[in-house]
C-alpha cells in the first residue's frame, strides 16, 4: 500500500505567516494614514493655486473691460456663470468658487463665503473643518488673501 503524503500547512507555519502579516499591517497602517493627511493638504494647496489663478484671470478681464476700480462691478467672464461681481477687479468671496467650478464629493464650501475644505466628520449639513480649509478674501483694496489651514487634515 502506498503511503499518502499530507498536503497543506502545519499549524506552526500558519501562525508564523499570520504573525508576519499582522506585523506588516501594524507598520503600514500609520504610514497609510499619514499619506491620506498629506494628500488632503496637497489638494488644499492645489485649490489655493486655483483660487489665485482664477482671481488673476478675472482681474485681467476686469482690466480689459475697464472696471478694475469699481465696487460691485460686473465682469463678463465668457464662461458659466457669464458674469461675476467684483470689487477692485477681483471676484467677491461668494462668487469665486462659481467661477472655478469645483465639483468634488469631498470638498465642501463653508457657511462663510470664500471658504472651502474637507468635512472629515460627514456632518449634516456638510461643513468643512476649521483646520482643514482654504479661505479666500477680497480685501477691497485691490489685493486678495488666500490662506490654507491644514493642521487638522
Amino acid at each position: 500500500m502506498k503511503a499518502v503524503a499530507n498536503k497543506g500547512f502545519t499549524l506552526i507555519e500558519l501562525v508564523v505567516v499570520i504573525t508576519i502579516i499582522g506585523i506588516l499591517a501594524a507598520v503600514a497602517a500609520p504610514k497609510f494614514i499619514g499619506v491620506q493627511s498629506e494628500a488632503r493638504e496637497s489638494v488644499l494647496r492645489g485649490v489655493e493655486a486655483g483660487i489665485r489663478s482664477t482671481a488673476s484671470l478675472v482681474y485681467a478681464k476686469a482690466l480689459i473691460q475697464g472696471v478694475e476700480n469699481g465696487t460691485d462691478a460686473t465682469v463678463n467672464t465668457g464662461t458659466t456663470p457669464a458674469t461675476v461681481t467684483t470689487t477692485a477687479g477681483y471676484p467677491n468671496e461668494d462668487e469665486i468658487f462659481l467661477v472655478m467650478d469645483i465639483s468634488s464629493n469631498e470638498l465642501v464650501q463653508g457657511a462663510t463665503a470664500g471658504t472651502i475644505g474637507y468635512d472629515l466628520t460627514n456632518a449634516t449639513p456638510t461643513t468643512p473643518e476649521t483646520d482643514c480649509i482654504v479661505t479666500y478674501v477680497n480685501n477691497d483694496d485691490g489685493t486678495i488673501s488666500v490662506t490654507v489651514a491644514a493642521a487638522g487634515c
